[in-house]
């Protein structure tokens, strides 16, 4: 399964059910430009699969992954800012703050995560793409 991952395109995997993370990906497709993305979620089964390649815990649910095959990933603070940083323009200005120490980055990442669905709620199943989204889904 891993072995038919598009080598050109940077997987972004997200937590299917967190309204804050679909709000993310929307944000993404939007400024994506140049075609650079596909996305999965953490709970889809190329999601696992992604997750039990780079082995990682499939239980820790609370992290985007920013995997790009054949070379390495990111995940947490680092996966955001290299998203980011593929949108151009004003958003590299966020940049800056990769100036601090990961674990202070990652810090605020993970206090974000810990209460993702009290403060931003969350789906009962997995997003769906739309039809003109389809191919950036995985």
């Amino acid at each position: 399964m891993i072995d038919t991952l598009p080598k050109d395109k940077k997987i972004v995997l997200f937590d299917g059910v967190c309204n804050l993370c679909n709000g993310f990906v929307d944000k993404i497709i939007a400024h994506d430009k140049k075609d650079v993305f596909r996305f999965a979620s953490l709970q889809s089964e190329i999601g696992v699969a992604i997750q039990e390649h780079l082995q990682l815990d499939t239980s820790q649910l609370d992290s985007v992954i920013l995997y790009v095959p054949e070379k390495t990933y990111y995940h947490k603070s680092s996966a955001a800012f290299r998203i980011l940083n593929e949108f151009g323009g004003a958003w590299k200005l966020l940049q800056v703050f990769r100036i601090l120490p990961k674990f202070i980055n990652d810090f605020g990442y993970n206090i974000v995560a810990k209460y993702r669905y009290k403060w931003f709620g969350q789906k009962d199943t997995c997003r769906m793409p739309t039809a003109a989204e389809r191919g950036k889904f995985l």
